[in-house]
């Protein structure tokens, strides 16, 4: 014979582990220190600069089409 099982609770117990991953999502996102949010500028800024700086033909503006 199955097991007897509550449906109100299962229902609250997914409704539980759905807003728990939903925090866990936003605590990877938005939880980072300050000092963390920085040093990621930075790196994103000195890729950039180096991507830059290995250019062909620099950009004119005089020249558009």
């Amino acid at each position: 014979m199955s097991k007897v099982i509550n449906l109100n609770q299962v229902r609250k117990q997914k409704a539980r582990d759905a807003k728990r991953a939903q925090g866990d999502a936003n605590a990877a996102a938005f939880g980072r220190t300050k000092g963390e949010k920085q040093r990621q500028k930075q790196e994103t800024d000195s890729q950039e600069r180096h991507l830059d700086g290995h250019r062909r033909d620099a950009p004119d503006e005089g020249d558009k089409p």
